[in-house]
C-alpha cells in the first residue's frame, strides 16, 4: 500500500512509512515529532483506508491517503480507486452500483421511509435566544422517487420547525432514503 501526502502545493506519493517520514522532515513548517511519526507509521500498517489529516497549526493540515497507485500520474486519475465494501445488509446489488443522483431521480412509485438529520432553531428558554441544534427526523411517505421522498419530507418540516431552520442536499450524506414496496 502506499501513501500520497500533500501540503500545500508540495505533494509526493511514497511506497512506505520510512519515505513519508523522511518527506515530511523535508518541510521545516510540519515539525516532526516522535509522537507524529509513530502515528503515521501505525497508520501505513493498519487496515485503515480513509485519509487522515494531520493539524500542523490552527486551520493549516497535510493529507495522508492510502492507496493502490503505482506512480502520481495512475493517482491523480484515479486508476487504483479501492472498491468500496458495502456492509448493509439487504441492499440490492444496484444500489451499491449507481451513483446517488441516479437513485435519487429513479421513479419507483410506493413507500419510501426517508431519514434527514438538519439543523433547527430552538428557543433556549433559560436565556431567551435561539440556538441551532442537531435534529434527526424519519418519516414513511407514498413518493415517486428518493428525490420526491425527500421534498415532501422538507415540505412537511418547513410548516412545522422555525424558518431559520437549515436542511441538508437531498444528494449530501445528511439524507438517506430507502424504498419500502409498491403502495395499494
Amino acid at each position: 500500500m502506499n501513501l500520497y501526502i500533500r501540503y500545500f502545493d508540495k505533494e509526493t506519493l511514497v511506497y512506505n512509512a520510512d519515505e513519508a517520514v523522511d518527506f515530511l522532515c523535508s518541510i521545516p513548517e510540519i515539525g516532526m515529532t516522535p509522537q507524529l511519526e509513530a502515528d503515521i507509521r501505525e497508520y501505513a500498517e493498519s487496515d485503515v483506508y480513509y485519509p487522515k489529516r494531520y493539524k500542523v497549526r490552527p486551520r493549516v493540515y497535510f493529507i495522508v491517503i492510502k492507496t493502490e497507485a503505482a506512480n502520481m500520474s495512475d493517482f491523480k486519475q484515479k486508476k487504483a480507486l479501492r472498491p468500496v465494501s458495502n456492509g448493509q445488509q439487504g441492499v440490492e446489488k444496484r444500489d451499491a452500483v449507481m451513483p446517488v443522483v441516479t437513485r435519487l431521480n429513479e421513479e419507483r412509485q410506493g413507500w419510501y421511509e426517508g431519514s434527514l438529520d438538519f439543523k433547527r432553531v430552538v428557543m433556549v428558554p433559560a436565556t431567551g435566544k435561539h440556538e441551532y441544534r442537531d435534529t434527526h427526523f424519519v418519516a414513511r411517505c407514498k413518493a415517486e422517487s428518493g428525490l420526491d421522498c425527500y421534498n415532501r419530507i422538507v415540505e412537511h418540516l418547513r410548516d412545522r420547525v422555525d424558518s431559520r431552520s437549515q436542511f441538508p442536499s437531498a444528494k449530501g450524506k445528511n439524507f438517506k432514503f430507502k424504498y419500502l414496496g409498491m403502495w395499494k
